[in-house]
This record gives structure tokens, C-alpha cells and sequence, in this order.
């Protein structure tokens, strides 16, 4: 498969919800919705089903085998964007649930084009392409957050919402690396922005912000025990998201601790 073939894929595909619903035997008592993009739908883990690409190794998922809520639904989608939600996720949970979590916004930044961008183009052309995601980040995706948090709180009025940032994806000590160090570093500066608009934002709306980046520092891409997934040829759709230990000890004690 060609370098071309593997970023093309990187884009990712359009939204399903799928229920779970958990056997009568399990501990009663919440029912949980997982909501979201591909950071939610477990895409760099094994696993991977279906054309959102959801993984019993999600933190999602984890959180429900161990918690064994009353029912789950995992309704998170890779490729998922701020409307995807509004439109589809949301009008697909149940009123009553007890537990929320989501992760959004990196598509609606432009995740993939720009990491596509600093694969293939210079130091300036990805540090140019990073400047325009945190010029819609800064302008646009605020009331694009404002209006998905709202619809997720009328829908569930009852319910705990936890939202979780995004990690910083690469190490910056490393020095061999697939990425220069300055577009190391320009990438990394743009999800600090994209998780600053997105903490603001769910504090504003009264929901509960779980941010992940502690739990992800010293194990980004190119360090020696990565959290995250590198560019990836099979399956291509795994580069720079979580691998296993990611979304176990990245994601999941975020997600316990929060709920």
C-alpha cells in the first residue's frame, strides 16, 4: 500500500450508532452512552469492527466491561464531527442516561489534513497548516461545542457528561522520529489549543472536563513506550491515535476517575 493510500485513509468514515445492552445478571444501576470521533470508537487499538471502527478496547468499552453498567451504547464514530453528533449520535441516545462521555472537536479542526500535511510538505507548510487549525479553533469551533454540549444536556437532563481532551501526540525528546522536531512541536501546540477551547467550553456548560494529556506525557509518538500509534501501513486508519495501552492507562483512568 502506498504512503498516499495510507493518508487518504486517514480521513475516516461516516456515522452508525450501535446499542449494547448489558445482560440482566450485570449490576443494575447506570445507563452510559459513549459519544464521539475515532478517540472514542477505539480506532488504533485491536479490534475494530464495523464502518465507525469501534473497539471492545476503547475506553468506552473497558469502562463498561468493568463497571457493567445496565446498558451502554456505544454510538461513538470515526470520523465524527461536531454536526455528526447534533445530527445522528444525539438524537440516537436514550433520555434517561445516567453517564455520557465524548470526545470532539479534532475533526472539525482539521485532524487528519493537517497531520497529512506535515507528513508530506515542509517545516513551514505543516507549522502554516497547524496556524489555520487554531485560527478555527479560536473563531469557530466554540459555538460549534456550545451547541453539541446543549443538545447532549437536553436529550439527558440526568445525566453525568465527561469530556475528555486529547493527548499531545509526539514525544519532543526523541531524536529519531518520523517528524521533525518542529513540526513536532507545532502539532503539539495545536492540540493544546484545540484542548484549552474544549475545557473552557464543556466548563462553561457545567460538564465535567477529564483531560488526558498527564496520563499521555512521556509517551507520545517516537518515545520508548508510545501510547499512541505512529503512521501505520496496516491498517492505515491506526496512525496517530491511541495503540491498547493508550486508551488502558490513558484514557480509561481519565474516564473512572471523572465518572
Amino acid at each position: 500500500m502506498s504512503r498516499a493510500t495510507v493518508l487518504a485513509c486517514l480521513v475516516s468514515s461516516s456515522v452508525l450508532a450501535l446499542t449494547v445492552a448489558a445482560s440482566p445478571a450485570q449490576a443494575a444501576g447506570v445507563d452510559y452512552v459513549a459519544l464521539g470521533d475515532s478517540y472514542s470508537s477505539g480506532v488504533g487499538a485491536p479490534g475494530q469492527s464495523g464502518t465507525c471502527l469501534r473497539s471492545n478496547n476503547s475506553y468506552a468499552a473497558q469502562w463498561a466491561a468493568t463497571n457493567s453498567p445496565t446498558t451502554f451504547q456505544f454510538l461513538a464514530c470515526s470520523g465524527a464531527v461536531t454536526d455528526d453528533v447534533l445530527n445522528t449520535q444525539v438524537p440516537a441516545m436514550a433520555s434517561g442516561a445516567d453517564l455520557v462521555s465524548i470526545t470532539i472537536g479534532g475533526n472539525d479542526a482539521g485532524f487528519a489534513p493537517t497531520v497529512i500535511t506535515c507528513l508530506t510538505s515542509s517545516d513551514s507548510a505543516c507549522t502554516a497548516k497547524v496556524n489555520q487549525g487554531k485560527a478555527y479553533v479560536a473563531n469557530t469551533l466554540g459555538g460549534k461545542l456550545d451547541a453539541t454540549y446543549a443538545a447532549i444536556k437536553n436529550k439527558a437532563p440526568g445525566a453525568k457528561v465527561v469530556v475528555l481532551s486529547y493527548p499531545n501526540i509526539f514525544d519532543t525528546s526523541a531524536l529519531l522520529c518520523e517528524m521533525s522536531l518542529t513540526k513536532r512541536k507545532a502539532l503539539n501546540s495545536g492540540a493544546q489549543v484545540l484542548d484549552d477551547m474544549i475545557k473552557a467550553r464543556a466548563t462553561a456548560a457545567g460538564l465535567t472536563f477529564a483531560d488526558v494529556r498527564s496520563n499521555f506525557s512521556g509517551h507520545g509518538v517516537c518515545s520508548s513506550r508510545p501510547y499512541l500509534n505512529g503512521l501505520t501501513i496496516v491498517p492505515p486508519q491506526n496512525s496517530y491515535h491511541p495503540n491498547s495501552n493508550g486508551y488502558t492507562y490513558g484514557y480509561l483512568p481519565a474516564l473512572t476517575s471523572a465518572a
